[in-house]
């Protein structure tokens, strides 16, 4: 199938794709990568009006450091944001997460603003954003407002966005801990996780854990535990808490066997981790 017909504008600025979202609202769409969106208006399950292009926008294309977070503009692509030099240092739970966003080829158009805007409770980046306590940085005509990951994202697909707002940015904070690991499951290298685990180890026997794909969001939990007993049994409480979803991909059940025999290697993995 093919899109419906529809508006393409390039902006020259921010101010100017800000005034149009102001105009059309709901009618309008903002491309940035095109990734998943173009797949959406081919399926149409969207019919915008007006497609806003903002991935020629130079202020947006931008990796910044300052106040202990690295700020990651709206046209910034996924390969671009792997390529930084200082990923692996400031970022390293990214550093890991990173290679397992798409292929090659979509990282090279798909802009990490762009994943997170999408929400898909099985997506790589939406993960570590939570992972890491960031932040979502979104603009109107009426200013600018700062979102932590915790409150952007509300459900699948389902973000706290208002139709005339952009994303400009997200924020992670610059990591101290350098115990870091992650693993997904996955029909193939590239697809979207049946469930993805991420770890990050705050201090002896105390570390954080985020699982993807299990609902319609990220979840992150704090865990003391000590031993594969221990954390397997804490996953499985989680498990039942969480109940996982129901796909073409996978059972509920099979989530939550996932979720209990893949968290005790991810976190294992995590302590063995050098700096």
């Amino acid at each position: 199938m093919k899109p419906r017909p529809f508006d393409y504008v390039c902006p020259d600025n921010v101010d100017e794709a800000v005034a149009l979202l102001a105009a059309h609202g709901d009618a309008a769409r903002v491309l940035a990568g095109g990734q998943s969106l173009m797949a959406i208006l081919n399926f149409r399950l969207a019919e915008p009006e007006m497609l806003i292009d903002v991935s020629r926008l130079a202020e947006l294309d931008t990796i910044r450091e300052g106040d202990g977070k690295i700020e990651v503009g709206a046209s910034v692509t996924q390969n671009k944001f792997l390529a930084w030099p200082a990923l692996a240092t400031k970022l390293p739970l990214l550093a890991k997460m990173l290679p397992f966003v798409g292929h090659f080829q979509t990282r090279n158009r798909g802009t990490v603003c762009g994943s997170i805007a999408h929400a898909d409770p099985s997506s790589e980046l939406p993960l570590a954003l939570a992972m890491l306590g960031g932040e979502v940085v979104l603009r109107s005509k009426k200013g600018t407002r700062v979102l932590a990951a915790k409150d952007f994202q509300l459900d699948m697909l389902t973000t706290a966005r208002e139709s005339e707002e952009l994303i400009t940015a997200v924020r992670f904070p610059v990591q101290s801990e350098k115990q870091v690991a992650f693993r997904e499951v996955a029909r193939r290298h590239g697809d979207f996780a049946i469930i993805a685990i991420a770890v990050v180890v705050e201090e002896k026997n105390k570390f954080r854990l985020g699982v993807g794909g299990m609902t319609g969001r990220p979840t992150v939990r704090q865990f003391n535990a000590t031993g594969d007993a221990a954390i397997r049994d804490a996953a499985v409480a989680l498990g039942v808490e969480l109940e996982g979803l129901e796909d073409m991909h996978a059972s509920a059940a099979m989530r939550r066997d996932l979720l209990r025999n893949l968290a005790p290697v991810v976190v294992n993995e995590a302590l063995q981790c050098a700096a």
